[in-house]
C-alpha cells in the first residue's frame, strides 16, 4: 500500500479538495494519488504529469506527451474513495476483465475503495499505467 502524501502539492486548490474529503476517503485517496505519481515516475513515455482539478476532482494529465487519458480521484457520496477514468475509454473495462470480481467497479468509469487497505498496488498499477499511456500506439 502506498503511503499517504509523500508528493508535495504544486496546486493549492488540489490540496484543498483532498483536505475537504471525509477522513477515511482522504487517506485512501491520498494513497491512490501516491500510486499515480509512483507509476508515472516509473513510466518514462508518460513524461511529467500535471495534477489539476477537472470536474472538481483531483485529476492527473500528461500535458508534455499527451500519452494518457485523464485519471481522477475523488470521494463518493458514501464517503469512500475512487479512481475514475473517462467512461468513453476502455481503461476500467480492461481492468475489470483482467481482474474479474476482485474490486468494486462502477460501470465503465470507476474503481471504488472502502478503505486504503482495499488497494492492491500490484493490480492497480495496470489500470493507472493503462490510463497514463492510453493514447500511445502499441509497438
Amino acid at each position: 500500500m502506498a503511503s499517504s502524501s509523500n508528493t508535495p502539492f504544486a496546486n493549492p486548490a488540489v490540496a484543498d479538495v483532498y483536505q475537504a474529503m471525509p477522513g477515511g476517503a482522504r487517506k485512501t485517496a491520498l494513497a491512490l494519488r501516491e500510486l499515480v505519481f509512483e507509476i508515472a515516475s516509473q513510466t518514462p513515455e508518460v513524461g511529467a504529469i500535471e495534477e489539476t482539478l477537472r470536474w472538481g476532482q483531483p485529476s492527473y494529465i500528461t500535458p508534455e506527451t499527451k500519452s494518457g487519458s485523464t485519471l481522477r480521484i475523488g470521494a463518493t457520496k458514501a464517503g469512500e474513495a475512487a479512481i475514475y477514468a473517462h467512461c468513453g475509454t476502455t481503461i476500467i473495462s480492461t481492468y475489470a476483465a483482467t481482474f474479474p470480481e476482485m474490486d468494486r467497479i462502477e460501470g465503465n468509469r470507476a474503481v471504488i475503495f472502502a478503505s486504503a487497505n482495499d488497494i492492491v498496488p500490484e493490480r492497480l498499477r495496470l489500470l493507472i499505467k493503462h490510463g497514463l499511456t492510453y493514447h500511445l500506439k502499441p509497438e
